[in-house]
């Protein structure tokens, strides 16, 4: 391994330059020999590297149990949106911009607060920058923080098998939002449990959070997204709930979820062809740059889950910008020469035209 240092101390990239075979099942997979340990040491953690030893039960598979307080609310969700969505030409312009922003800093607060930051510790936060993600967090309503942390790094050491929360193995509408109308497969419950959550149990924002999360839930998601605009310029009750809280939380929800669907199921594999999850420009701009997601699984561990910067990726360039202010510091990223070397030996050859 070979750590080169930019000049500016809050970027650290990672090179390599040997490889291995390995194996998953019957599929090869060229990997890059990362020395793991030591990039884990630096972040603290590596359970969101991909665990090539596990295997599937055989058997049967368990039989799909249907959790209907979930399947009834998430209808009334949707329809509530759909609502929502008749409303807007007769919501002022200053309540879509409102509701523009509320979707914006709720979306914050899972692309680069429960993803980069919490899920892969991808870069680091002070206090003031991680307070304001866990309130955007809060804001998304996607489960909080330590709940989301864990499924998402089962969801990388385990992906696309029984124990990934949202296996698109299964389908799109399962991977989408299926996974959420049913129990979860006892190897997600199993393996979740196995992981070392510790880094977010001495967290105190995501544990405070976690503590008090139904009543910030409400609060920040629905309350204050209605409230504003009823209050401040004399928006109608309906139009305030609908589409600010309403609508805006459930474009939100779909946003995330077609990272795990369309991003894992359409799009190019230019750097491991061997893997699920694809390039999705489309799912980017939705997801704020989460949809560059063949690179995501290729290289968990860098801050910016693309190697294009800001490119359809507003995540990305806010925590460039918190680094500025000095609320960040030590972003992880992959090297060019790690990058090209990976491209040639395991992508499918898309690069070349892109």
């Amino acid at each position: 391994l070979s750590k080169e240092f930019s000049s500016a101390s809050t970027t650290t990239t990672v090179g390599t330059v040997t490889s291995r075979v390995t194996r998953n099942g019957d599929a090869v997979m060229e990997k890059d020999l990362i020395n793991h340990e030591d990039l884990a040491g630096d972040r603290g953690m590596m359970d969101d590297i991909f665990d090539e030893t596990y295997r599937e039960k055989e058997g049967p598979k368990p039989p799909m149990r249907y959790v209907w307080r979930n399947i009834i609310l998430m209808s009334l969700l949707h329809l509530g949106a759909i609502f929502g969505l008749t409303l807007i030409p007769s919501a002022k312009i200053q309540t879509l911009a409102w509701a523009g922003l509320c979707f914006l800093v709720s979306a914050l607060g899972i692309t680069a607060g429960s993803h980069r930051l919490w899920s892969h510790r991808s870069y680091k936060a002070t206090l003031p920058l991680r307070i304001f993600l866990a309130i955007a967090n809060s804001m998304a309503f996607q489960n909080d923080i330590y709940e989301w942390a864990r499924d998402h790094r089962v969801h990388h050491k385990f992906s696309e098998t029984d124990a990934d929360p949202h296996n698109a193995m299964r389908g799109f509408f399962f991977s989408h939002i299926g996974w959420l109308l049913v129990r979860k497969h006892p190897d997600v419950i199993e393996k979740g449990q196995k992981l070392d959550l510790s880094d977010l149990k001495a967290d105190k924002v995501v544990m405070f959070q976690r503590r008090y999360y139904k009543p910030s839930v409400v609060l920040l998601c629905f309350t204050l997204p209605t409230v504003v605009p009823w209050y401040f310029w004399d928006e109608s009750l309906v139009i305030s709930f609908f589409i600010p809280a309403i609508l805006r939380y459930t474009v939100g929800l779909n946003a995330t979820w077609l990272v795990n669907s369309a991003a894992h199921m359409f799009g190019n594999r230019p750097y491991d062809q061997h893997i699920n999850p694809r390039e999705n420009p489309l799912v980017s701009l939705g997801a704020i740059g989460e949809g560059f997601h063949n690179y995501h699984h290729t290289f968990p561990y860098d801050y910016s889950t693309s190697e294009f910067g800001w490119r359809f990726n507003l995540t990305t360039a806010f925590i460039d910008f918190m680094c500025l202010l000095g609320l960040a510091s030590d972003r992880k990223k992959v090297s060019k020469e790690v990058i090209l070397a990976r491209k040639m030996r395991t992508g499918d050859g898309s690069h070349k035209s892109g």
